[in-house]
């Protein structure tokens, strides 16, 4: 399932919750689709965090992401 489903069935099973008590098994597919989804975001934060590297700049530290010139850090 990709990441757009997965958050579509979160939001599904989380409405149908307002409405009505959902089954045992919703109640699991839910946690697990919610686990799921956490785990892609820590995969994606740590991904980003990699590619900072500090810079040394006039005795300070810096972080720059990237060399493409383009940005102004």
């Amino acid at each position: 399932m990709d990441m757009n489903k997965t958050i579509e069935r979160i939001n599904y099973l989380y409405h149908k919750s307002q409405d009505q008590e959902l089954t045992a098994a919703e109640k699991t597919e839910q946690s697990q689709l919610r686990q799921k989804y956490l785990q892609a975001i820590k995969v994606n934060l740590c991904s980003q965090l990699e590619i900072l590297k500090p810079q040394k700049n006039e005795g300070k530290y810096s972080y720059k992401p990237c060399n493409c010139g383009k940005h102004h850090h």
